[in-house]
């Protein structure tokens, strides 16, 4: 399987770098995690064929993860003429902030009836379920409120795994989110800064004799993080990048 650095960026646009979005490929699996407010720009630009993205997972509402849907949706609508289904995925509530964002973006979007069967599904940390041919685990972060709705995710499809922080500072249940997994996606805001609500490097690292992914690449960097790209001994996102797992 391939995933594709569509953005690696943090809300801000730290290093020049586009808002979360990844996607990935394989024989049949075709999806994207996260879709933030510069995803239509980023798959515009790697001409990724936009219809044949089954399912999207979000990890979280805010917009450099979630802001993108309205002009992922409203292109699928009107310019590339989508008629293969799309299920959206996402934490409790799902529902009711597509039609915000979706009313935020363009007023009566979300009223408008799309010409592909659209779903949008909500689960919950401790549910498998299976979307599009991938085994979905969500898993629950720390970003914000207790409780969320903020996730990290274990994706499985075709014999390999990926799995993605999302946004979060520690939780154990990281281990088991990336326990061993084919390729592990990580947030590493700071170097060694604690701060709430995200994750440094240094805490990842004192974790990963737990975790042994088999793959590890670290995203969501601030300008902290990236002005020691250089000199880290670990693989670090860019937009455009790809990885075979």
């Amino acid at each position: 399987m391939q995933l594709k650095f569509i953005g690696s960026g943090d809300a801000f646009g730290s290093g020049g770098r586009l808002n979360t979005c990844f996607h990935v490929t394989g024989e049949r699996a075709n999806f994207l995690i996260d879709c933030g407010a510069s995803s239509l720009v980023g798959l515009k630009a790697q001409q990724v064929a936009l219809n044949q993205i089954q399912a999207v997972f979000i990890t979280h509402f805010h917009a450099d993860h979630f802001g993108g849907i309205p002009f992922f949706m409203l292109d699928a609508q009107f310019f590339s003429r989508r008629t293969e289904p799309l299920v959206i995925v996402g934490p409790a509530g799902l529902r009711g902030w597509y039609e915000r964002v979706m009313e935020t973006a363009f007023p009566g979007s979300s009223k408008t009836q799309p010409k592909f069967e659209l779903s949008l599904i909500e689960v919950a940390p401790g549910e498998v379920v299976e979307v599009a041919g991938v085994v979905v685990r969500p898993f629950q972060a720390h970003h914000g409120n207790p409780g969320g709705p903020f996730f990290s995710y274990r994706l499985e499809a075709e014999g390999r795994s990926v799995a993605y922080t999302g946004d979060t500072e520690w939780t154990d249940a990281l281990v088991a989110a990336a326990s061993g997994v084919d390729l592990f996606v990580a947030e590493a805001y700071f170097y060694d800064k604690k701060v709430k609500l995200h994750l440094d490097l240094a805490t990842l690292e004192e974790h990963l004799p737990a975790i042994r992914p088999k793959r590890l690449v670290l995203t969501h960097m601030s300008d902290d993080m990236l002005e020691r790209v250089p000199t880290l001994s670990y693989e670090t996102a860019r937009d455009g990048m790809v990885v075979d797992f």
